[in-house]
């Protein structure tokens, strides 16, 4: 604290009493209050996000989120959530529980905080913005009292009219120095206008120069070396809640953040940060500044977007059904260089398991590359048993499908046969799905109701084949089938089940060496491929399918007989 002469130090009390005449705790109070962590490691990290409910919770969220939990895991430290709610116009009914059922379902709820509407854990609560005013009041209270706050009076006309000017002579714009009008009038007529009631906001008292540098270590980008702040910066509005600054500044020292983890866009706040803090005669925490979110645009690069892109929202994910270890394992390969490769040699592990470093973050920017999420997504789903495809399915479906929820949850045993194909057991597993909301559409066959309303709607596309190749005709499909019906037996093994498949295929002239095939096309109806293609769409009516062998055992005789029937009738 600055030395105040007698005088001016009565006067600065007597205005902190004026604008808080029913603050009775001080500073010392809300130690006491709000000790020390001494049940922590020494290098234990408390971290936290603090997130706004003023929508949809975006993507970025999410992202801090994971790099808060894992500094707080592996140092056995503490992650919490506190909710920044002071921007109450904002505020969009319904966000603080969308930001907590997203951290819940990716698996990264916090150790304290808001852990839900109206509900907290821990004792360095409460944990919104909105209910901490009293701790505002006391800490601004004692800013005016040492001099380093003060009323501004200045009107929001005032404000933009100055502004004007400084635009308009090339100067920085900013309240500040001789643009900073109530920063200078005396603390007696201070005093007198908060007493005739007029309109005033809180700004602190900044004593910083921007001819001066600060240094400062970022524990994501190192080094750094900025311009001090020199602006008197608002820490309390009209509305009497505080601004980020100063929010900041009091909730992070009162909860005894060690880390503060946000994005890049509020590295240039520092300066105005580091000099609240040590103007409270608080400790500063780390900071650490990761790179913001950007996402392809064309040939270029530009920032997630909220208003432009659908996967700026965590809902997103949630509602197309992305597996949880698939999103989780894309954000450590954005977050930490080496993730992937740990991954590759690590593929039974978790996520969970990896160390994250903040050395390996990137300093350019992390790239949303859906294509890559995908590939990790369906890598996550290839390791999971039919039991827990089918699990992940219903859960999904009975929230966002709720007529295919309806469909596979009649016959779990069945839906579980059909979610086993190609997985349980498999020497090499399929991966065709990166997200649940593709189950119903790569599945669909196996359900007569959502199978017969596709054919209703759509039609066979059996017939594509004779415009993909015109020697492939519709007599020759018909005869194909007809044929083919003749000698299936659902009794076959698979060898017995594909020699009678060639069989077939070779009295009708197909090529049932794809080698002999490949020479000599032109000698040929067609391949066995393309026999197999003609069985396949008949009874799927799709050109990829698992292995027909095992969709025709799963159908059953009857099934399997009267679709190749009906797409014969329809040829």
């Amino acid at each position: 604290m600055e030395m105040m002469d007698k005088d001016y130090e009565r006067k600065c009390y007597e205005l902190a009493y004026l604008i808080f005449p029913d603050v009775d705790e001080t500073v010392d109070d809300l130690e006491i209050k709000y000790p020390e962590r001494t049940d922590l490691k020494a290098d234990a990290k408390v971290v936290r996000i603090g997130p706004s409910p003023t929508g949809l919770m975006h993507t970025g969220t999410l992202f801090q989120a994971m790099i808060n939990k894992k500094l707080a895991s592996q140092s056995e430290g503490v992650f919490y959530v506190r909710i920044e709610d002071t921007d109450q116009k904002r505020e969009v009914e319904g966000a603080v529980d969308e930001i907590i059922n997203g951290l819940k379902h990716f698996e990264l709820m916090p150790d304290e905080g808001v852990v839900g509407k109206d509900k907290e854990i821990g004792h360095y609560g409460p944990y919104t913005q909105s209910k901490r005013g009293d701790i505002y009041r006391v800490c601004a209270k004692h800013l005016i009292e040492i001099g380093r706050a003060y009323p501004c009076f200045c009107t929001q006309e005032m404000l933009q009219k100055t502004h004007d000017a400084q635009v308009a002579n090339k100067v920085i714009p900013g309240y500040y120095g001789v643009y900073a009008k109530c920063r200078n009038i005396s603390i007696d007529e201070s005093i007198e206008r908060v007493k005739r009631g007029e309109k005033f906001i809180l700004r602190f008292r900044s004593n910083g120069s921007h001819l001066k540098k600060i240094t400062f270590k970022d524990g994501a980008k190192g080094k750094i070396e900025m311009a001090d702040n020199d602006e008197d910066i608002v820490i309390i509005k009209s509305d009497g809640l505080p601004t980020y600054h100063f929010a900041h500044v009091c909730d992070d020292h009162f909860m005894h953040t060690t880390h503060v983890v946000r994005a890049e866009e509020w590295l240039p706040s520092v300066p105005k940060h580091l000099q609240l803090f040590d103007a409270m005669g608080f400790k500063a925490p780390h900071y650490i500044h990761t790179p913001t979110i950007m996402i392809k645009d064309g040939d270029s690069k530009r920032k997630l977007s909220k208003r432009k892109d659908k996967v700026a929202a965590v809902s997103y994910f949630i509602a197309a059904g992305y597996p949880v270890e698939g999103v989780n394992d894309y954000l450590m390969t954005i977050l930490n260089t080496d993730f992937e490769m740990w991954k590759a040699q690590n593929k039974d592990k978790s996520y969970k398991d990896f160390e994250f470093k903040l050395s390996k973050m990137s300093s350019a920017g992390s790239l949303l590359d859906i294509p890559k999420l995908n590939d990790l997504s369906k890598e996550a789903i290839a390791k999971m048993s039919s039991s827990e495809v089918l699990e992940n399915v219903l859960e999904w479906s009975k929230e966002y499908s709720k007529d295919f929820y309806d469909i596979i949850s009649k016959d779990l045993d069945y839906s579980k046969k059909v979610f086993g194909l190609e997985r349980d057991n498999a020497t090499k597993i399929r991966k065709d799905i990166y997200k649940w909301e593709d189950v119903e559409d790569t599945f669909r066959y196996f359900f007569d109701d959502i199978y017969q309303k596709e054919l209703d709607e759509k039609g066979y596309i059996i017939d594509s084949l004779c415009d993909e190749k015109p020697q492939i005709t519709k007599d020759i499909i018909k005869k194909s089938l007809d044929e083919y019906i003749k000698v299936y037996n659902e009794n076959d093994t698979k060898d017995e089940w594909f020699e009678k498949m060639k069989n077939v295929a070779q009295s009708l002239g197909f090529c049932v060496n794809m080698k002999e095939y490949k020479k000599e096309p032109e000698k040929y109806i067609g391949s066995i491929a393309d026999f197999s293609s003609i069985v396949r769409m008949a009874i799927t009516n799709k050109k990829n399918t698992p292995d027909i062998y095992s969709i025709m055992q799963l159908l059953g005789r009857e099934k399997t007989i009267n679709r190749m029937k009906e797409a014969m009738s329809k040829v």
